[in-house]
């Protein structure tokens, strides 16, 4: 990826309308149930290289408010990177739109609902041996449905206003 003035500019307001969409919703961002409208950007990298190294920064930016915070910063935006980097092969090789958003909105909701219960139980948690894996589940099934809602519901019409902007000559909303 060649770097330019537009490009880093680009990564920058993605990062910033992560973190500060995260922020906003902060309540409910963190935890077990975990809601977060600025998950519709991770479908961004179909459209943008940039986006992968924005979504790892806007999401260690947001996680700063985490009350997991040192796991949750390293951790969760390395999930968040790698999501977004699989997205973004997804938007190099596959042509059909449908296909393209339902495969590229997949890694950000398994990768998250999988991968966040294991900080927020295993290595946060208070839970007892027993308890630890009905907690997990219940966290992979509570985040994997918020995280649907919010890359499939929030991002889906996004995709479509950004496909839209580029069938129309527009280089880019951001």
């Amino acid at each position: 990826m060649k770097l330019s003035t537009k490009r880093l500019c680009r990564a920058g307001v993605i990062a910033a309308l992560y973190a500060a969409c995260s922020y906003v919703f902060a309540p409910l961002s963190f935890g077990i149930i975990q809601i977060r409208p600025s998950e519709a950007l991770c479908l961004l990298p179909l459209f943008y290289a940039e986006a992968i190294p924005a979504l790892f920064l806007g999401c260690a930016l947001a996680n700063l408010l985490s009350p997991f915070f040192l796991y949750d910063v390293l951790l969760g935006s390395l999930v968040s990177a790698l999501a977004a980097l699989l997205t973004y092969f997804i938007g190099k090789t596959v042509r059909k739109t449908g296909l393209k958003i339902f495969l590229g909105g997949l890694f950000p909701v398994l990768l998250n609902a999988f991968c966040i219960p294991l900080i927020i139980v295993f290595l946060c948690g208070q839970t007892g041996e027993s308890g630890a894996l009905y907690a997990y589940f219940s966290a992979v099934l509570s985040i994997g449905l918020s995280e649907s809602l919010c890359v499939y519901a929030l991002g889906t019409p996004l995709y479509f206003s950004f496909e839209k902007l580029r069938n129309r000559g527009v280089q880019s909303l951001l």
